[in-house]
């Protein structure tokens, strides 16, 4: 990963993680109560969300694209974590516990980011953002089946697999929109100085 992508990479899931924080400390982990297909079922409405407003074009309530791939982001850490403690019944955990599930799995998801980023290279920065969305939601598709399939699967990876990847994706597809942001706001920059020099 280039020295780059980390910083950008560390920007993204500072911002994520604050928002975590921030939802605890309001709500305390009421997410425990979720089963993985409910969280699944969480993340694949903000997916689908982001999908019909890339094809409208426009959007009628609240939170924009980029709180949606946050969304994703923190649903799909929360579906770690809860795999890890599937044996702990308590539905209520200290901040700082949860905290440290949070860091240990963003860490997990970077490190294989690494990984790929060294067998693909930044492939990603030429997709589409909407590429993206369809990537997420094909992912959700598989694991909703393997959820179905009661875990079970023939050649395929677990559904943990699928959660750090859609972490991962929608990383990127907030790299992507912050630079796209920055450049329109370069242009809009260059465009203004011109019209003052005239």
């Amino acid at each position: 990963m280039t020295d780059k992508t980390l910083a950008q990479y560390r920007q993204v899931m500072g911002t994520c993680r604050q928002l975590f924080d921030q939802k605890n400390k309001d709500y305390g982990t009421s997410w425990r109560i979720l089963r993985l297909p409910s969280i699944t079922d969480q993340i694949y409405i903000k997916a689908q969300r982001i999908r019909t407003i890339q094809d409208k074009g426009s959007q009628m309530v609240g939170d924009d694209i980029a709180s949606e791939f946050i969304g994703i982001i923190n649903y799909s850490l929360m579906a770690l974590i809860q795999i890890q403690l599937r044996n702990d019944t308590r539905l209520e955990l200290p901040l700082r516990e949860v905290t440290e599930y949070y860091q240990k799995h963003s860490e997990v998801s970077q490190q294989l980011l690494n990984r790929k980023n060294h067998d693909y290279g930044e492939a990603w920065r030429v997709m589409r953002i909407t590429s993206i969305t369809d990537i997420i939601l094909m992912k959700l598709l598989r694991i909703k089946r393997i959820e179905d399939n009661q875990g079970k699967t023939l050649v395929s990876e677990g559904i943990d697999a699928g959660y750090k990847d859609m972490i991962n994706y929608s990383v990127f597809a907030l790299i992507l929109m912050m630079e796209q942001n920055q450049n329109q706001g370069n242009n809009e920059q260059k465009t203004d100085k011109k019209l003052q020099e005239q």
